[in-house]
């Protein structure tokens, strides 16, 4: 279903599937899509994988729009009409939380972010302004910002299990920092400098207070593998990395992107990746509650 929602006066859109009537409370995932996108056409763009979750009366998913195609990020140098016309995208976020708490039954304690590219910058600007809002967050295809072209660096930390996701082979957010291509700055209208994908897994294993040597894994072989790096810590919210070698700008799952944007990972999904790391309940899953 479709929905409408004021912001400010300004009226904003998501997509929402899962039903309004709930007989418990219900896990929300949003989902943020990326430049030149919008909640449908992201929909698409990953093959509906999170509907899933929707599943049988399981939990609700939104996959919310943003203003011509962007969020308003915390990137410093940010100029695309988002930033520019002002849009309050936390207090959208905010806005949307409470609608879907009312119309569909969901536990405010239980309500994960995920972001693909801009989506996934919205939502690290989230999880520095508003982390009471959330319970978990994944970032796909996005890099911290370096502190002088961060607008939230100054943000109390506060922990919060943390997935991140990136392509080796990002052909427009280099997987090893620093400035983006000037192609892609005049493209997507972003600019300044940002940490590795290493780097930003290590930053909010920082924030999240874990100071242990992280451990890695290798999952399968080929053209394109995954490497699983794991802060954590007993007694600290978790963060995992998964470097995805020899993949692009792109979103593991069933799939396949546009090859200008390097290859997929469809051996995983983030849906189910999502499901296990942060244990989003389903009706199955938590029948017994």
């Amino acid at each position: 279903m479709r929905k409408t929602i004021d912001v400010g006066g300004r009226a904003r859109t998501m997509t929402i599937v899962g039903a309004t009537a709930a007989d418990r409370p219900r896990d929300l995932l949003l989902v943020l899509h990326g430049s030149r996108q919008q909640g449908e056409s992201h929909r698409a763009f990953t093959g509906r994988m999170y509907d899933g979750f929707a599943a049988d009366g399981g939990a609700v998913v939104a996959y919310l729009d943003g203003h011509r195609g962007n969020w308003n990020d915390a990137r410093r140098q940010s100029s695309f009409p988002a930033r520019l016309d002002g849009f309050d995208d936390v207090g959208f976020v905010r806005a949307a939380i409470a609608s879907l708490v009312d119309s569909h039954g969901i536990d405010p304690t239980r309500v994960f972010v995920v972001g693909y590219s801009n989506g996934g910058q919205m939502v690290m600007r989230l999880v520095h302004e508003v982390p009471e809002l959330l319970a978990g967050a994944t970032v796909i295809a996005a890099t911290m910002p370096a502190a002088e072209d961060f607008l939230a660096a100054d943000a109390l930390a506060v922990p919060m299990p943390m997935l991140l996701v990136h392509g080796t082979s990002d052909p427009i957010v280099p997987f090893g920092g620093g400035p983006m291509k000037r192609w892609a700055e005049r493209a997507f209208k972003v600019g300044g400098t940002a940490l590795s994908a290493p780097d930003t897994a290590a930053y909010f294993a920082r924030r999240n207070g874990i100071a242990a040597a992280p451990t890695t894994a290798r999952r399968g072989s080929g053209k394109v593998w995954t490497e699983q790096v794991d802060h954590a810590e007993p007694g600290r919210a978790p963060v995992r990395f998964l470097a995805v070698h020899g993949a692009g700008h792109t979103v593991p799952g069933p799939k396949r992107a546009p090859f200008v944007i390097g290859r997929t990972e469809r051996s995983w999904s983030m849906a189910d990746e999502i499901a296990t790391f942060f244990g989003v309940r389903t009706r199955a899953a938590s029948g017994s509650r």
